[in-house]
């Protein structure tokens, strides 16, 4: 990965602190009587169904694949789970069209535990100089059950700079982070501006 790592860190509010961690044992137990608990428990969707987890795959978090989304035309997909898919994405760059409006949309998977603050982290630089640093606050999620064997999670709308000084190659890198600042995945990648699709 690149050499500044340290450009990829989740910003921090002053004060805030990261509760303590507790099994899906303990917050079913948790209060139960709590009418307004037992509610946000259900809206993380504890009891949703048996876990789909691998008891012998450590992972908490499985990102399964990246979507670029753009209005009138078909979902560019990337099956981040998918043997070297990582590897090449740096080297096939996506193709966007100057000024064009779009998402980029995850598809993952919670295993084990509630998965606590899960951020998308990015930065962008073109021939060396960082252009943006974006971070988006994806949430706090159960662990995938048969009922609910996956997630998907829409970014805000994004839009494509124009014009000729901004046509041209980027270089990207990212990364997914949880509040306890565990990296779940990290890439780089790759895209282009042009004039058309």
């Amino acid at each position: 990965m690149a050499d500044r790592e340290d450009d990829l860190v989740a910003s921090t509010t002053e004060g805030f602190k990261v509760g303590e961690k507790k099994t899906i044992a303990e917050y079913n137990e948790l209060d139960k009587n709590d009418e307004s608990l037992n509610r946000w428990k259900a809206s993380l969707g504890l009891n949703a169904g048996e876990p789909i987890g691998d008891p012998n795959d450590s992972r908490t978090c499985i990102i399964k694949s990246l979507a670029l989304q753009t209005e009138g035309r078909p979902d560019v997909v990337v099956d981040v789970s998918a043997p070297g898919a990582i590897d090449s994405l740096k080297d096939k760059p996506f193709k966007i069209k100057e000024g064009a409006r779009f998402h980029i949309k995850v598809n993952f998977e919670v295993h084990h535990d509630v998965l606590s603050g899960l951020k998308y982290l990015q930065i962008v630089r073109r021939k060396g100089i960082r252009v943006s640093k974006d971070e988006e606050m994806l949430g706090s999620y159960a662990p995938s059950t048969t009922g609910k064997p996956f997630y998907e999670k829409q970014f805000q709308e994004e839009e494509a700079p124009s014009g000729m000084l901004a046509r041209g190659h980027y270089n990207a890198e990212s990364k997914f982070v949880d509040d306890d600042n565990k990296t779940h995945l990290h890439f780089e990648w790759s895209f282009d501006i042009a004039k058309e699709w």
